[in-house]
């Protein structure tokens, strides 16, 4: 295990690209079960996720080659289960229910794992599959699915999750007839994923509202798709910006993607500019404290809420976070406060009373999220942080220490035993 050495306290300037999407790459990933042809990938992150679903799709059969520019070949998919020892690691797993369910007709999964945030039940997949009509269940800890051809159907979800809804559309692309979902997630990489099934064939239509229409086809072939830039990575890389008083462009960054982020900076006093294509901050006064809640795209992000933390301990006055998506998503608090945060956190509300500093200390990530929220807050901070247990941001940020010693950061990674 490695852990990362940060002395913070400097400001970073230079220009820091931003890596293809994680959460769009899955799902494209996936969908390359559908194909009877080649599917081509560009802008694929290396990351652990994306590794460990290649060795998960070549288990059922996938020929699967490349990293950044990856090739998939599901050409003679064998099938076969989605086994425990790699679905644990990873919640986006349970996206192969879907496409092996329209190709064969049948599918076995094992209930996944992932980063320890909240519960987020898969029944909303499972209810997707049923109005397609499979038979589900669930036995010895793996989700069982069978079914001649899928039937579309019209399928309202109880929440718009988005790896439900990016299941349920990749299922009835091969369905006979029209699947209509409502109260479908509006993410980005929702739209990505529909713009990916209908580059090999499929019709997708809605991606981005709340009613998404696919018109279910016999087959699907080959084709290429480029991955949308990861949001949430720009994202941080904004917020770093404005806490360590640096001058860093973001680069590859969708403007468009980052609305809600954009005006809850506005109201701690940074401004967003867009300058040769790429994005920057400008801290035009001191940094104030601004609520935020999270909420389905376009609110707030989840995948936000911890970083927006870290900066507000930076800020002047009293923050509330309210989290509204996962229950279990302050576990970055009690090391925030090891690095002399002032935060309260009861139920699903924290209160975070600005400092104005923190300081470095030695801190342990418990999800991805919380992860990157602790590095920008060490490279913030003054002294030395030491941040173990970063196998997690392994998961879905490239090449991370890499991209933070090109702008001037000082963060080395060592073995955590040293």
């Amino acid at each position: 295990m490695d852990k990362f050495v940060i002395s913070g306290g400097r400001p970073l300037s230079g220009t820091i690209e931003v890596s293809g999407a994680k959460n769009a790459a899955l799902p494209a990933m996936a969908a390359s079960l559908l194909s009877s042809g080649p599917v081509s990938l560009s802008g694929v992150p290396k990351l652990r996720d994306v590794e460990t679903m290649k060795v998960l799709l070549r288990t059922l059969g996938v020929a699967a080659e490349g990293d950044g520019a990856m090739t998939l070949d599901a050409s003679k998919p064998s099938g076969g289960d989605a086994p425990y020892d790699l679905v644990r690691t990873m919640r986006a797993s349970i996206l192969v229910l879907g496409p092996l369910l329209g190709r064969l007709g049948k599918a076995r999964v094992s209930l996944p794992g992932g980063c320890a945030i909240g519960t987020r039940p898969i029944d909303i997949h499972l209810k997707g599959m049923e109005a397609l009509g499979a038979d589900v269940g669930i036995r010895e800890g793996y989700v069982e699915a069978s079914a001649g051809r899928l039937k579309g159907a019209r399928i309202a979800l109880d929440f718009p999750s988005v790896t439900a809804t990016e299941n349920i559309m990749m299922a009835a692309a091969l369905a006979e007839g029209t699947t209509v979902i409502t109260n479908a997630a509006r993410e980005p990489e929702i739209s990505d994923l529909a713009s990916c099934l209908n580059a090999i064939g499929g019709e997708v239509a809605g991606a981005g509202s709340g009613t998404i229409t696919v018109e279910g086809r016999k087959s699907l072939k080959g084709g290429t798709h480029k991955l949308v830039p990861d949001r949430l990575e720009a994202g941080s890389w904004l917020l770093l910006s404005a806490m360590t008083g640096g001058k860093l462009a973001v680069a590859g960054a969708r403007r468009e993607h980052l609305e809600s982020l954009e005006a809850s900076l506005g109201r701690a006093g940074v401004a967003v500019e867009e300058k040769g294509g790429n994005l920057a901050v400008s801290v035009t006064q001191k940094l104030r404290a601004a609520d935020i809640v999270t909420q389905p795209y376009p609110g707030f992000p989840t995948d936000m809420q911890a970083q927006w933390m870290a900066l507000m301990c930076l800020a002047e006055g009293t923050t509330v976070v309210r989290e509204t998506i996962f229950e279990n998503r302050f576990q970055h608090v009690p090391e925030l406060i090891r690095m002399g945060a002032d935060i309260s956190v009861k139920g699903t509300t924290a209160v975070v009373r600005g400092t104005g500093k923190l300081e470095g200390a030695q801190v342990m990530v418990s999800d991805l999220r919380a992860g990157i929220a602790l590095v920008l807050a060490a490279l913030a901070a003054e002294g030395k942080s030491e941040i173990r247990r970063i196998y997690h941001l392994d998961r879905g940020y490239e090449r991370l220490e890499h991209k933070l010693s090109s702008v001037g950061a000082d963060i080395k990674r060592v073995p955590q035993d040293a």
